[in-house]
């Protein structure tokens, strides 16, 4: 069954109401066009109502939706071809992290992200989406092979932050971390990053690097999750909401802050509602962004790259006034 969010029930409901009115003409000699008619566009009005009206922890929450499209529907849905890589050549591979070599509209690109399970086998195959440093070790491995042979790098990012434990952090998470964001910004080849969920913290930021950053409609993208947020603040991850809005983690405020440089729309509903017409705005968007870099000599990507990163946030000084 579907996950349904409180603020979609009386949308599901009414489509429902309608689905079932259309089973209830067929076969029987009743003209309820009319009645179809009014309830598909009361239908629609609620679903521009819902949608273009999410608060930021709603898009948080459509974000992580279970059916939402992972890095490897992606690449099925964009590449014609794609063979998947494994290992970081030092201790092992990690399935939390997918990566490989594949053709985008006739194109060699190497192909990079985060992968998240659809069931409980799968989500223990994968660690539930958080790499450990084995994973970022095989990402950085592959973007350096793909600046080798002079291949555009795509990163596909959604995941809530790095593995936490123990483990990773005796195998150098933080260090891996920080050497991704460093050499990421040296490589010579254009590197495109689509946030296409959740962008969270330095998991997120270590394959985030790149000459142009999109962002797809229901994603977000912060530094830590409103969860962690509101329990370092408050004490009470209850309050995350609040700390969703005081994040500004939404597309449109990241866009306003020369964060992202684009915002793909996603089908109306969310990304999981309907993942081939996903599939083919993303194309549209990647087609148009790639053209683009890829026509930017390599040494100029870079100056531009570190320009970029360097640019972002802004402070001001103000003097303290003066007590007599």
């Amino acid at each position: 069954m579907n996950q349904v969010f409180e603020w979609e029930k009386p949308l599901v409901e009414l489509e429902a109401r309608i689905a079932d009115l259309r089973k209830f003409v067929v076969g029987h000699e009743i003209d309820l066009t009319r009645e179809l008619t009014e309830l598909e566009r009361r239908a629609e009005r609620l679903r521009k109502d819902i949608y273009e009206n999410l608060t930021p922890f709603q898009r948080v929450m459509m974000a992580r939706h279970p059916k939402r499209p992972t890095t490897l529907d992606y690449i099925r849905m964009l590449l014609d071809e794609f063979d998947e890589l494994h290992g970081d050549r030092a201790f092992r591979d990690d399935g939390a992290i997918v990566g490989g070599v594949g053709l985008f509209e006739g194109m060699p690109v190497t192909v990079i992200g985060p992968q998240k399970g659809r069931d409980t086998k799968e989500n223990l195959a994968r660690n539930f989406g958080l790499p450990h440093p084995e994973g970022y070790r095989k990402a950085l491995r592959l973007m350096k092979q793909a600046e080798k042979f002079g291949r555009p790098i795509i990163t596909f990012i959604d995941v809530v932050g790095a593995y936490p434990g123990i483990q990773a952090e005796e195998r150098g998470q933080g260090m891996v971390i920080a050497q991704c964001i460093e050499e990421m910004s040296f490589i010579e080849t254009p590197i495109l990053c689509i946030i296409t969920g959740e962008g969270g913290s330095g998991g997120a930021l270590a394959i985030g690097v790149g000459d142009r950053i999109l962002m797809l409609e229901h994603a977000w993208y912060s530094v830590i999750s409103p969860e962690m947020c509101a329990t370092i603040l408050w004490r009470d991850s209850a309050r995350a909401h609040e700390a969703a809005e005081l994040l500004r983690l939404t597309p449109a405020d990241l866009l306003k802050f020369g964060i992202i440089d684009d915002v793909i729309t996603e089908p109306i509903g969310g990304a999981h509602r309907d993942h081939a017409a996903m599939g083919q705005q993303m194309r549209a968007f990647i087609r148009r962004y790639l053209a683009e870099i890829c026509k930017i000599p390599h040494r100029q990507l870079v100056d531009e790259r570190l320009a970029r990163f360097r640019a972002i946030g802004k402070f001001t000084t103000e003097r303290m006034p003066q007590h007599e």
